[in-house]
């Protein structure tokens, strides 16, 4: 495994005695992408531990949530414990305990309906790289006459289909996304998301663009209709238009992305700290799909997807 967190805040040393005042040695301290193996399934999470003057701070995506900050926090030294709540069918508390050995990062997760899981994390990538010189030609990503290219997670909730030339979803079940992966890209997404609706656009599989409509207090600007979930808010506030068509053009490079709602620049290559919350995996230093979410509400369409990818 890699060594554990990225080194960014030496003062946490003084969190405890135990630790390190050498920089560099601190054994929890910046980003961490996490995996959760439980008995049926296993799935991503995201940590990120700080420094708040001289206390520990920890926030933490879990299964299916937003970065959202950790409780009862005990650091004693390779040892730190926290608990969150959490969405597993219903609001429930877990607890959340790490051990530090080696440069490696191991855990157990237990919730209290009694179902544990083992964790396991690595440092979460800087991924800082340079805007590209040159973009290739977009290139269609859906035909508009059948699902080629694109799976669903959950063949037998499947709703999606190719009508009219439109990537629609019937009802709320399973979330679908293509078949190939890409690293750095300019995406053009166009979206008709009704009125009380709810979806989202994966990029890599791992950074949701919220889209939605539903009822006024429901969501956040950070939860909000392009929005980063939970990471980011658009700069500018657009009026809705349930019903109608809509377009994204997004640029990510590296974890920096650009998002340009209708023509406006709502974010401006603002740094995504990490995984958000329905992501396919934690692995942000590698390719990811396209993967667009339909578990929440059907009556969502999609067309006009296109990619641009750096040209070499």
């Amino acid at each position: 495994m890699k060594k554990l967190c990225l080194l960014i805040l030496v003062a946490v040393a003084v969190l405890s005695p135990a630790l390190s005042k050498k920089a560099g040695h601190e054994p929890f301290a910046g980003r961490c992408d996490l995996t959760v193996k439980m008995p049926k399934d296993t799935y991503p999470s995201w940590m990120e531990f700080t420094d708040n003057g001289g206390k520990p701070d920890v926030r933490i995506v879990g299964r299916g949530a937003s970065a959202h900050p950790a409780k009862d926090l005990k650091l004693e030294g390779s040892h730190l414990s926290f608990t969150t709540s959490e969405w597993f069918d219903g609001e429930i508390p877990v607890s959340w305990e790490f051990n530090a050995a080696g440069g490696n990062l191991t855990g157990h997760q237990k919730r209290s309906d009694g179902v544990e899981g083992e964790i396991t994390g690595v440092q979460a990538p800087l991924l800082h790289r340079k805007a590209p010189r040159a973009w290739t030609t977009p290139e269609p990503l859906f035909n508009g006459r059948d699902l080629t290219g694109w799976e669903p997670d959950n063949p037998s909730e499947n709703h999606w289909k190719a009508q009219n030339g439109e990537l629609v979803n019937e009802a709320a079940g399973a979330n679908i996304g293509l078949t190939r992966k890409f690293d750095d890209f300019k995406l053009h997404i166009e979206y008709n998301c009704p009125d009380q609706g709810n979806s989202g656009v994966y990029l890599r599989g791992r950074y949701e663009i919220q889209v939605e409509y539903e009822a006024p207090g429901t969501d956040d600007k950070y939860h909000g209709m392009g929005s980063i979930y939970g990471f980011l808010a658009p700069s500018v506030e657009l009026p809705g238009k349930p019903g109608e068509w809509e377009s994204y053009d997004a640029t990510l490079v590296g974890r920096y992305v650009t998002v340009v709602r209708d023509g406006v620049t709502i974010i401006n290559n603002q740094e995504i700290p990490g995984i958000t919350g329905g992501a396919l995996d934690s692995h942000e230093g590698e390719p990811g799909p396209l993967y667009i979410q339909g578990d929440h509400t059907g009556g969502m369409k999609y067309s006009n997807i296109t990619i641009s990818v750096p040209k070499r």
